[in-house]
């Protein structure tokens, strides 16, 4: 049995995963051709060694990113996405949704 150790919820059998893909960096969608995004969508990295991907385990739908050997299919490891991307602001937190609301009234 092969064994995924998920951040969130420790070591857990393959089968409670799902594989997403290659993390790589998105064109802007409004600026991209037709073929660099055909080439980003259908398009991945076949280079041999390690590779990060994303994973998600589906019992809990966690999302997360794998450092992974693809010859030796060796995991190195396995983090949250926020240790790559950092955290991203919200469009509008909660106290500027109640002052626009009180404004409305």
């Amino acid at each position: 049995m092969k064994i995924l150790s998920c951040p969130l919820n420790g070591p857990r059998n393959i089968a409670e995963f799902i594989y997403g893909g290659q993390v790589k960096e998105m064109p802007d969608p409004a600026q991209a051709t037709d073929k660099q995004w055909a080439h980003y969508v259908f398009y991945e990295d076949s280079h041999i060694g390690i590779v990060r991907e994303w994973w998600m385990h589906a019992p809990s739908s966690y999302w997360f990113i794998a450092e992974r050997h693809n010859q030796s299919d060796e995991v190195v490891r396995t983090y949250d996405p926020s240790e790559l991307f950092g955290l991203r602001e919200s469009p509008a937190s909660a106290s500027d949704l109640k002052q626009d609301s009180a404004e409305v009234s």
